[in-house]
């Protein structure tokens, strides 16, 4: 403000007297100049001081909200503080009591320990044997397949001998088959009698001795020898009672002529006679009598291997 003052007298001094050189007068507006540029660098400073200012003034507001925040934070933490050292003093109370029982209780676990390893160890054992029981019946498993197998194998190895030596009696109510683990050699009556009759005739004499024949060389075979009927009563005299009578006559007939074959061990031979009690086609017809009447010889392998070996694995 007082320089603005001393140019306005400047400027009013200048215009007051004219008789100013110009040397003088040129010095004078130079000043006037330089003082001019001052003020308005003063004025620019003023105006920087005045946003400083300002900014201050906003800084400090600023500074006072993060104060109260950050003590309001500090108040938090304080609480936290308490209440984290409250729980480190009950687990440090925990810890003290269990620290003084530590001892009782870590020999109390060792002997259950102890007493569990015992335990395993029994279990173990009795696994171990197990498994040894387990193996020992694998093997005999192995064994008993191995033998049921090789039975099966002789059977159709039989059936097949069976087969080729009666060739020639096949077609005139001969069959041959394998089931069930066995053979059955089944015979007509047209070939083997006449009606109501229980003697052989020639050609299925001839058939039952060529079957005599596998027979022998076969001698740890059970025969059964069965004799069947139609239902048609039995309608002849003599000491036939009935067609029960009649079966069994002719499956003891078939008996006489195997027996004749010294080969053949005679304890292996049953003679049974089944009447009419198990027809293999329907009695209603004569077809299905004429497949009724017959004889069936089973041929049963030896098994008491087998027998043996299943009571060994039980």
């Amino acid at each position: 403000m007082i320089k603005k003052a001393s140019i306005g007298l400047l400027v009013l001094a200048l215009s007051a007297s004219s008789c100013v050189s110009k040397k003088i007068y040129n010095d004078l507006e130079s000043k006037y100049s330089d003082l001019k540029k001052e003020n308005r660098s003063i004025a620019d400073e003023n105006t920087d001081l005045k946003t400083a200012k300002n900014q201050l003034e906003i800084d400090r507001d600023k500074l006072s909200k993060d104060l109260s925040n950050t003590k309001a934070e500090l108040e938090k933490q304080k609480a936290n503080l308490a209440a984290e050292q409250k729980k480190y003093k009950v687990l440090q109370d925990s810890y003290n009591a269990l620290e003084k029982n530590s001892n009782d209780a870590l020999e109390s676990n060792m002997a259950k320990n102890r007493e569990l390893l015992a335990q395993l160890e029994a279990k173990s054992k009795k696994l171990a044997e197990e498994q040894a029981r387990l193996d020992k019946t694998s093997g005999r498993l192995n064994e008993l397949e191995a033998m049921i197998a090789a039975k099966e194998a002789a059977m159709k190895k039989l059936k097949d001998t069976l087969s080729k030596a009666l060739n020639n009696f096949e077609g005139k109510g001969l069959t041959v088959e394998q089931k069930n683990g066995k053979v059955y050699v089944s015979m007509e009556n047209k070939l083997l009698f006449n009606s109501g009759s229980w003697a052989v005739g020639t050609e299925g004499r001839k058939a039952v001795v060529e079957l005599g024949k596998v027979l022998g060389d076969n001698p740890d075979l059970s025969v059964l020898i069965e004799g069947h009927t139609d239902d048609d009563p039995y309608a002849g005299s003599g000491p036939i009672a009935n067609n029960w009578d009649l079966s069994t006559k002719r499956a003891t007939a078939i008996v006489a002529i195997l027996s004749e074959n010294g080969q053949i061990n005679k304890q292996k031979l049953t003679a049974a006679g089944r009447g009419e009690f198990s027809p293999l086609a329907s009695n209603g017809n004569a077809e299905g009598k004429a497949k009724n009447r017959r004889i069936e010889i089973i041929l049963t392998p030896n098994l008491d291997e087998i027998a043996e070996m299943l009571n060994n694995i039980n």
